[in-house]
């Protein structure tokens, strides 16, 4: 494949990796998974609050940042002020951020036979979220001066946590021939091994899950995958498919001379295209194929790219810039000469770093959360069994837990806006209605309001049973209470008795009356069902005595309790 003339200046990709983390004990509500990270010999490191160093370090970048939301998503990104406890959940910021400073730079080979191409490493984080068992993982790369093709196949085979399938060859579909993290020093840290089928299909034949390539485990240790036989306390669980959520950003020298085929290979983030390519041309459609079908790409502008400063036939630098959002990927293009894209502090570049990755740590963390808690929900249901008692007291524990959590993440971490500035606002009601949150919110909250349903309704009828067998103890306690009390009646003068023999029949009077409750509380659902047959004048008197009857019958045996 001949490399595309056009290049790209400036390319940053962020790549966000949202996985389950599992209970580290159970039965506790809050796990605080990262208070096992951090010491000498842990790569993590966490990383201090921007807003609580030195005053003179804060600058202009991060008050525009801040004020760019609105108060309570404020309150959820950067906690409450100097004054209040900084624990998370009481006035600090429910987010704790961790930082590996051991990686430098990335080397990947996107196909066999290619040059490698070397990007370096901004930084590499673990986020992590009090209260729901997610992190993310953040990985921001960058590179300069790169064709476009190979920017677009970055974009496509970068972000693989597992191959999805291999080739005739032996290689990987969809995956990069070869990634390689590198070290300060220059060593190679971690090496990827997507070629290794055998093991990948023997991997998910033993554990029913996917094996996750080698470089992005070594990325994440001490964390280890829940179903790999590494030994480690931190584990964690893939959420989604193969393919991580991503953001780019692209600097080019005149973004009009892409086609349509360009910017809908960029919006989905597919591989680069075969074709030739004609002479500048906006809108043109005459060179390169299209990755999809005519049908699929109408409205592909109104549906996927935000043109609120897009317009390449007007004069001014500031309409030559245009965001793509298709929910997998947030991809934003505009013109390397321009100090409105491409300025580090207050220009889009700038805001891309900080706002626009917070919007997609926000809005890919809502999906997450609400993935994790649906997942939850199906694991506690899978492992009922209804005959083991403890099985179902550890069901009602689970399903109490998840609608306790449910609450909170609904109270502390879900809304429907972000921010009042048109971009933002309009960007996270694009990408959120691409990733469909509002609907999978509704469904997991039905979810969890029928489970919940459920157990009120399980809970007031065992109550209700109590209730019963208590009324019927009740009745028969009542008629030796009304025998042997009637008018004060002493049917056996025993005053004048010795001691022990009056300790011996008061012995025999209290087992038979143990026993004889006993018996009522053992056959209380019997001796319910004939007391209101007895009740019931429609049933003639065969009837009842054969209800009477069925109260002296041997019980069968259970299989196993009820619900």
């Amino acid at each position: 494949m001949d490399e595309s003339p056009i290049r790209v200046r400036r390319f940053r990709e962020i790549l966000l990796w949202p996985v389950q983390l599992m209970p580290l004990k159970d039965g506790a509500q809050i796990q605080n998974h990262w208070e096992w990270l951090g010491g000498p010999d842990c790569p993590w490191q966490e990383v201090a609050d921007e807003f609580t160093q030195d005053p003179g370090q804060f600058s202009e970048r991060h008050y525009s940042e801040f004020v760019s939301f609105l108060p309570y998503v404020q309150r959820f990104l950067y906690g409450e002020g100097e004054s209040r406890d900084h624990r998370p959940g009481y006035g600090g910021s429910p987010i704790r951020v961790f930082r590996r400073r051991d990686v430098a730079a990335l080397t990947v080979t996107l196909r066999r036979g290619q040059a490698p191409l070397r990007f370096a490493i901004a930084h590499v984080d673990l986020h992590f979220f009090h209260d729901v068992d997610v992190a993310i993982l953040v990985v921001e790369l960058f590179g300069t001066d790169l064709p476009l093709d190979r920017v677009q196949d970055t974009l496509f085979r970068l972000g693989r946590t597992y191959p999805p399938a291999w080739e005739p060859d032996g290689s990987a579909a969809q995956c990069p021939h070869r990634v390689e993290w590198i070290g300060a020093d220059g060593a190679v840290l971690a090496v990827s091994d997507y070629e290794r089928k055998a093991e990948y299909l023997s991997f998910v034949c033993h554990h029913r899950a996917p094996r996750i390539a080698a470089h992005w485990s070594f990325l994440l240790r001490p964390l280890v995958h829940h179903h790999s036989e590494e030994i480690g306390l931190l584990r964690y669980r893939q959420l989604e498919y193969q393919r991580m959520p991503a953001m780019a950003y692209l600097s080019l020298d005149e973004p009009e001379r892409l086609e349509r085929a360009d910017w809908v290979r960029l919006g989905f983030a597919t591989s680069p295209g075969p074709g030739p390519r004609p002479g500048p041309g906006p809108g043109s459609e005459s060179g390169e194929a299209m990755p999809f079908a005519p049908a699929f790409l109408e409205g592909f502008e109104q549906r996927y790219c935000y043109d609120r400063y897009w317009d390449p036939r007007a004069p001014g630098a500031w309409t030559r810039s245009r965001i793509l959002c298709c929910g997998h990927s947030l991809v934003m293009v505009g013109p390397e000469g321009d100090a409105f894209f491409t300025d580090a502090e207050t220009g889009l570049l700038g805001q891309f770093r900080h706002q626009y990755f917070l919007l997609g740590l926000v809005v890919h963390f809502h999906r997450a959360a609400l993935v994790m808690l649906s997942d939850r929900l199906v694991l506690a249901v899978s492992q009922l069994d209804i005959g083991a008692v403890e099985s179902v007291k550890r069901f009602k524990r689970d399903i109490r837990q998840v609608f306790e959590i449910f609450l909170r993440f609904t109270h502390r971490y879900w809304f429907h806006e972000l921010s009042i500035q048109g971009p933002l606002r309009d960007l996270f009601r694009l990408w959120a209605g691409h990733l469909g949150t509002d609907r999978l919110y509704a469904e997991v909250r039905d979810e969890v309001q029928d489970m919940s349903d459920y157990l009120d309704s399980d809970g007031l009828r065992r109550q209700a049973n109590t209730v019963l067998r208590l009324t019927v103890v009740t009745v028969v306690s009542t008629i030796g209470t009304l025998v042997t009390g009637f008018l004060g009646m002493n049917l056996l003068a025993m005053a004048d008795d010795p001691l022990p023999v009056r300790i011996l029949f008061f012995l025999f009077v209290l087992l038979a009356t143990v026993g004889l409750i006993a018996f009522s509380v053992f056959r209380s659902k019997r001796l319910a069902d004939f007391l209101e047959a007895l009740s019931d004048e429609r049933l003639p008197g065969r009837s009842k005595l054969a209800l009477l009857t069925k109260v002296w019958e041997r019980p069968s045996r259970r299989t196993g309790p009820p619900l």
